[in-house]
This record gives structure tokens, C-alpha cells and sequence, in this order.
């Protein structure tokens, strides 16, 4: 039931879907799925054609029921994917994916779903299905990805040996469906000591039961001995690696146990048992086919679900769903603590509010000192810019923010708000004199999953063809006449920049990048780009003198069509250089940015000793765009995933800069050796 195309856009004409719940109405996400899978949600009675529309077996299930039978119409079952949200829809999160069934709902085993019918009756053995199955489940590992994500992969685990109990919620209609009871959660206790008798067992409270909607099977009354509650935001993942068995009812998380590569004990009926992956206590004796995990996961989550992009509004694969959640997932882990920043001029409070400030409102404070004390006290996290960190703050454990590098369409001087910011906990990507962050993704690159690749290699493919840089700003074509032979571009660079104090060697301006350029290249063809802040009069670096070691100057080239007509760049740690390497460039670098050093470039500064990883440039792409920064989409100011930001840049659904931006950038230019005053 998987769709991917948006009927009600493509002009079909949509099936009439009665509802008796007002939640299809009120639950805006939840009728926008519905309408994109091809259904006009209706209220009163139905015709012949028509559907009705209940969710799963919910209190008003009954009513829905009533109608259908009165009126021999198919019933249509909704319930949540098996990815939903950061939190449960009872704290008001709307899910990223819908299960529209018209056999049956799958936690129900009274009757074949459309999910058992997939099971039972696919073939379920192309190739190209279970790869993206397997690279599925190592994303959702790797990324910590549940059903609801409200937990820190940071927190850690209790000490490994011990047996993992499932609680649900009381009551529950998968609880139900199972025939199952307050009896069959006692049991399967039991069952676990007896079991295991010596291990310490651990009750996993249901997320809604420890943020108080529901109660559970188990309480605090049972923490007794050797049993433990855990109601803590931990991963299930984590819980998973140290568990040596699973106990569960009917559980979804009994399912990522499967997936964590568990065979747990089950003692109700739900989807996943039946096929040879579980240790079923009440078997279901029409399923007998045997599956491998990548199967049942193929089936699950990727046939079965229909997925919908909240940032373009249509329905999806299962791969941008969890593009989309991941974003949303890792915006809630950063922020949910709340921060205290400092360093942060008054231009970019309201952008780093947008990106940072949910679910609490980031807290600007002016000192450091001041800004550490409030965040002990509120228990909030800090962040700094990072070209204003001090050795307190270093102590205190501050985050460190920087611009991204598809930053926007417009300068950072020009008070262009970003699209992309980076956290680093470690350090920061333009300073090797000690790690960041960024090396460790980059390291850890030579492992990516086929599907991360996949995804890079898609990235490359967009940002070449479509021409996008750091800061897209358009600009001229090459110059006429330029001389044929080997050409080299030199960027221009700010020469105050904190990338050129921290990361160049011998060779610290533009003037002496491009003499050890002609100097090395004596025959080569070296066309000198100023860059587009130093030409706008807003940041040191330019060189009145360039055309006497250059053949050609680009004043405000386009910067793709510079690189587009080079052979190879010359840089001290501009970040041309790493769109270089994205074009196939070579590069030589006389300092150390942040893509040296891993074997992609011809390094001439001094050696960067801990890198060394060997990434190729896929893995490197992976790191640097996907993984370290964040992304912010202006069309629904959400956290999104990187292709968001690539979509909105090529479509132009961004917001030009006001008269306010123009005006203060031109009081910066006139300004511009007290740039630290604002900067």
C-alpha cells in the first residue's frame, strides 16, 4: 500500500471516505495523508462506492462499524506507521506515515491485514527491495530511530546481562486484540524469572505511561529484588545491545527487538510473530512461512506504510520519511534541554531562535560567565559562536555554532540568514589544532551503509548540476579571451578569517597564495577570484596587484563557472576547495581545512597527524552535508534534511534580503576595520 505519487495533484478523482471520528477532521496531518493516498473524507451516510474510514479499533471504531454493516460498505482501517513522531500523538506530534488497510488493522490477528497479507502472499525476494530493507534497519541503529524518539542516545544504558520486559499501555487495543490481559503481562514476568533465574530484569515503561496519559501494566510496585522500572529517556537500541532476552505481549518494540537481532519471547499475536523470528508463547497456526528480518522489514516498512514529506507536501518513499523525522528527531535531541547562548551578535538572534529556540526558547546572554551561571541553574546547555569561545566557556563544555556549508543564497556580511548551521561539541571544522566533530564523521565515513552512499552520490549529482555553492550568489560568466592550457583557480580568501589564523601555515594571504602559485606553476594559466566579501568591501583580503600574477581576474565571476573552466584549485582552506573536490577537481592546499589531509588532495601546509582515514569523496560528501550540519527550511520553518534546502535553492522559495540587510551591510563596508564590533 506503499504510494508514491500524489493522485489528488495528478487530477483522479478522489474515492469518497465516510468518517464517525472527528479526530480525521481536526488532525490536519492525519487528512492530508489520507487525501494525497486518494480519499475525500466525507461526513454522513455513504454510497456504493464509498469507504468508511475508521481508526484502528479506537472507542468510535464502533460507530464507523455500525455504518459499514447497515450499509454493506468496505471499511477503510487507519492507524500510525511504525515510525511516527518525536512524541506520542497524545502530546500533539503529527505522524509521518499512515496504514490505510481495507482487510484489517495489523495488531488485529482475528483477521488477515493487508500487512500479513503482504507476509504471507509477496514473494518478497527482489533484490533491490532487500537491500533498501537492510540498509533500513542499519539506519534506523545507527540514526536511534524508534516510534517515538523522545530520548537522548546519549543516555546511557543500565550495565549489560540483563532480560528487557516490555510494559504497553493499559488497556490498549493491540493489548486487546491478543486476547491478552493484566494476567498475560504477570505471566510473561514470571515467565522471564523463571526463565533467566539469577538476571536482573528490566520493565520498559511505554512512553506515554512516563509522560502520565495512560497508565501501564506494571508500576513502581514491582520495582522489587531484582526487577528495575525504566522509565528514562534511554534508546530502545541501546536497551537491545545489552539485553540478553526479550520479553513482550504485542509490543512494536518487540519488532526492533527482530531488527536488533532478538528472537523475543512473545505472548500475544502481533505481526511479527508466526514467521520464524519470534519464540512464540501463543502461536497462530496460519502462519507458517519462514522470513528473514530484512523481509519482515521490507514488508513493514516499506510495501506496506504510505510515507508523507511534510517540507513538499506529497506522499513518499520510505527512505525521505526518514530523511524528514531524522531531521526533526536530531533538532529535539540538540534542543530539548534548552540553550543559553552567548557570543551571538544582535543580527542572527532571531535565526538562531527559528533553528534552536523549540521545544524552549533560547536565552541570549552577553557574557560568558553570566551565560555558564544560567545555565547551571536552569539546567540548559550553551552555545557560543564560534569565533568568540573563550577558555571558560572551552572548560564548560559550550557548543560551538557555526554556518554550514549550503549556507544560503546571499552573504553572511550581507546579514543573510543561514539555511545551514553546524554544532560541534569538540572543537570546530575550520580549527585543526584540535578535533572537531566533523573529523569524526568524516573518519567514521569509510563505513557508510550502501543506502548512505546511495544518498551522497545523489547529493553530489544535484549540487553539481544544479550549480550550488556555499552562498549562490549568480554572478558574471567567464570573461572573453581567457588563455587555453592548464588552468588553476585561486579563491581569494578573507584574510582575517578564522579559518586563515587557525589553518594556514607559511602561506597567510591572497597575495602570497597566488605568488607560490605562479611560483610552482610557472606555464600553468591561473585565474585569481577575489572573494565575494572582500570584493563588497566588507572583510580584508584584497590584492590591488593580482593581474600581475594571475593571467586572469574574475571579478564577480560565478563561482561554478570559474570552476567549471579549471583543471585544478589552488587554496590555503577556502571552502572552494571542497566543491572542487565535488566537481572532480584536483586540489592543492597550502594550509589545512577541513576536507586535507584524508588522501583527496595535494596538501602542502603543514599535516593534520590524527586524520588518518582514508574517505573517498562520497564518504566525504556524506560527512560534510549530510551528517555534521543542520538544516532549516524557510518554506515551513521546520528542521528538514539537507535535499530540502538543495530544493528550495534551485526553486528560488527563498526570501530576498530586506532594505534593512542592504542598508546595515553598506554601514559595515563604510565601517569595516571595526568589523569586530559586530562580528
Amino acid at each position: 500500500m506503499n504510494i508514491s505519487n500524489d493522485q489528488a495533484a495528478a487530477g483522479e478523482t478522489l474515492r469518497r471516505l465516510f468518517v464517525y471520528n472527528g479526530g480525521f477532521l481536526t488532525q490536519g496531518r492525519v487528512r492530508r495523508i489520507i487525501q494525497l493516498a486518494g480519499y475525500d473524507i466525507r461526513l454522513g451516510k455513504p454510497g456504493p462506492d464509498d469507504l468508511v474510514g475508521i481508526w484502528g479499533h479506537s472507542p468510535t471504531s464502533p460507530r464507523g462499524e455500525a455504518v459499514a454493516a447497515r450499509t454493506s460498505t468496505p471499511i477503510l482501517r487507519i492507524e500510525d506507521a511504525f515510525l511516527r513522531s518525536v512524541r506520542p500523538g497524545r502530546d500533539g506530534e503529527p505522524p509521518i506515515g499512515l496504514h490505510l488497510d481495507r482487510h484489517g488493522v495489523h495488531f488485529d490477528p482475528s483477521v488477515r491485514s493487508g500487512l500479513e497479507r503482504i507476509l504471507t502472499d509477496d514473494p518478497l525476494d527482489d533484490t533491490a527491495l532487500l537491500n533498501r530493507a537492510r540498509d533500513g534497519i542499519d539506519r534506523l541503529r545507527r540514526a536511534h530511530l524508534s516510534k517515538y524518539n523522545a530520548f537522548d542516545p546519549a543516555v546511557p544504558a543500565p550495565d549489560p546481562g540483563y532480560v528487557l520486559v516490555i510494559d504497553q499501555t493499559r488497556g490498549d487495543a493491540a493489548v486487546t486484540a491478543s486476547r491478552a490481559d493484566a494476567n498475560t503481562f504477570r505471566e510473561m514476568l514470571f515467565y522471564a524469572h523463571e526463565e533467566h533465574p539469577g538476571c536482573r530484569i528490566l520493565i520498559k515503561t511505554h512512553p506515554e505511561t512516563a509522560n502520565g496519559h495512560r497508565p501501564g501494566y506494571f508500576s513502581a510496585a514491582d520495582a522489587t529484588g531484582q526487577v528495575s522500572l525504566i522509565d528514562a529517556g534511554i534508546s530502545p537500541w541501546a536497551l537491545f545491545e545489552g539485553a540478553v532476552a526479550v520479553y513482550t505481549v504485542s509490543s512494536q518494540l518487540g519488532f526492533e527487538a527482530i531488527l536488533a537481532g532478538h528472537k523475543p519471547h512473545v505472548f500475544g499475536q502481533p505481526f511479527y510473530i508466526g514467521w520464524g523470528l519470534t519464540q512464540d508463547r501463543t502461536p497462530l497456526d496460519r502462519r507458517q512461512r519462514r522470513l528473514t528480518r530484512a523481509q519482515l522489514f521490507a514488508a513493514a516498512m516499506i510495501l506496506y506504510p504510505t510515507w508523507y514529506d511534510p517540507h513538499r507536501d506529497r506522499l513518499c518513499s520510505f527512505e525521505d520519511a526518514v530523511n524528514a523525522l531524522e531531521a526533526t528527531v536530531r533538532a529535539w535531541r540538540d534542543d530539548h534541554r534548552g540553550w543559553v547562548a552567548t557570543g551571538m551578535r544582535l543580527w542572527k538572534r532571531a535565526p538562531l531562535q527559528q533553528v534552536f529556540g523549540r521545544p524552549r526558547k533560547v536565552v541570549f546572554k552577553d557574557g560568558p560567565d553570566t551565560a555558564l551561571a544560567s545555565a547551571r541553574r536552569d539546567g540548559r546547555r550553551v552555545m557560543v559562536w564560534a569565533g568568540k569561545t573563550t577558555a571558560a566557556l572551552d572548560m564548560g563544555g559550550a557548543v560551538r555554532v557555526e554556518d554550514g556549508f549550503l549556507r544560503s543564497r546571499g552573504l553572511g556580511a550581507d546579514l543573510i540568514p543561514p539555511l545551514s548551521l553546524v554544532l560541534d561539541d569538540l572543537g570546530i571544522y575550520y580549527d585543526p589544532t584540535r578535533e572537531s566533530r566533523l573529523e569524526r564523521l568524516i573518519a567514521a565515513s569509510v563505513d557508510l551503509t550502501d543506502g548512505e552512499r546511495t544518498r551522497a552520490e545523489r547529493l553530489i549529482r544535484r549540487l553539481t548540476v544544479s550549480g550550488l555553492s556555499k552562498y549562490n550568489l549568480g554572478g558574471a560568466g567567464l570573461p572573453a579571451g581567457l588563455p587555453a592550457g592548464r588552468r588553476i583557480l585561486v579563491p581569494g580568501q578573507v584574510e582575517d578569517d578564522a579559518s586563515i589564523r587557525l589553518g594556514a601555515d607559511e602561506v597567510r594571504s591572497n597575495a602570497g597564495l597566488l605568488a607560490a602559485c605562479r611560483a610552482a606553476n610557472p606555464a600553468a594559466v591561473i585565474l585569481y577570484k577575489p572573494h565575494p566579501d572582500v570584493e563588497a568591501g566588507l572583510r580584508s583580503g584584497a590584492v590591488p596587484d593580482a593581474a600581475k600574477l594571475a593571467d586572469a581576474v574574475l571579478q564577480q565571476t560565478d563561482i561554478q563557472a570559474a570552476l567549471g573552466a579549471v583543471d585544478e584549485v589552488w587554496t590555503i582552506t577556502s571552502a572552494t576547495g571542497f566543491e572542487a573536490l565535488l566537481r572532480g577537481k584536483r586540489v592543492t592546499c597550502l594550509g589545512r581545512p577541513f576536507y586535507a589531509g584524508w588522501g583527496l588532495t595535494d596538501d602542502r601546509g603543514g599535516a593534520v597527524t590524527r586524520r588518518q582515514a582514508r574517505p573517498d569523496i562520497i564518504g566525504l560528501t556524506h560527512a560534510v552535508l549530510i551528517a555534521y550540519p543542520r538544516y532549516f527550511d524557510p518554506v515551513t520553518r521546520t528542521p528538514c534534511p539537507v535535499e530540502v534546502v538543495v530544493d528550495r535553492l534551485i526553486n528560488e522559495e527563498i526570501a530576498r534580503p530586506g532594505r534593512f540587510n542592504r542598508l546595515t551591510a553598506k554601514l559595515q563596508g563604510a565601517f569595516a576595520s571595526y568589523a569586530h564590533l559586530w562580528r
